[in-house]
């Protein structure tokens, strides 16, 4: 599969199997997101994997009470430092979000399903997960193999987003 089908294959999953997912798998995802790029090479990231059931029981109440996140056999949790880059932004969110997309598209590679999670209580996994101040939760993910095939979003025209030499 290329890159670029695997973006297109991918969907977001609600409804996950009752199957471990194996350690090879997992370490791949993993290593998906250790190798993203991060600003100034600094890596500040940190990537919890909750699998114990009963903690993934107490984080749906933590993600807005969304069941499906308890359903997965893990959910990835992933954590940065803030430092402002150049241009003003926080590289934490910048950062941390690149190294959960290249850890979903791995897991689609895997025959996994995710669900990037962004309704979450910060404070409430902080606490579960026992994740110090200086982190920042940016966003999780459940992960496991599919029990549904998942919905086809439409996407724009690129002629809709995709202007060059200004922003026309």
């Amino acid at each position: 599969m290329t890159v670029l089908e695997c973006i297109e294959a991918r969907k977001s999953i609600r409804s996950f199997e009752a199957r471990e997912i194996e350690a090879e798998k997992l370490d791949k995802v993993l290593e998906a997101g250790r190798l993203a790029p991060s600003a100034s090479n600094r890596q500040t990231w940190k990537f919890i994997v909750v699998q114990n059931e009963n903690l993934r029981n107490k984080m749906i109440e933590a993600c807005s009470n969304q069941e499906f996140v308890g359903e997965a056999p893990a959910i990835l949790v992933v954590c940065a430092e803030s430092h402002l880059m150049r241009c003003q932004q926080d590289a934490a969110t910048i950062d941390a979000s690149i190294s959960l997309s290249f850890m979903m598209l791995e897991a689609q590679e895997q025959g996994l399903g995710t669900c990037w999670i962004g309704a979450f209580y910060e404070e409430k996994v902080r606490k579960l997960l026992k994740v110090p101040t200086e982190y920042q939760i940016v966003a999780l993910t459940p992960i496991g193999y599919p029990a549904e095939t998942g919905n086809k979003h439409l996407r724009k025209d690129r002629s809709e987003i995709v202007s060059y030499d200004s922003f026309r």
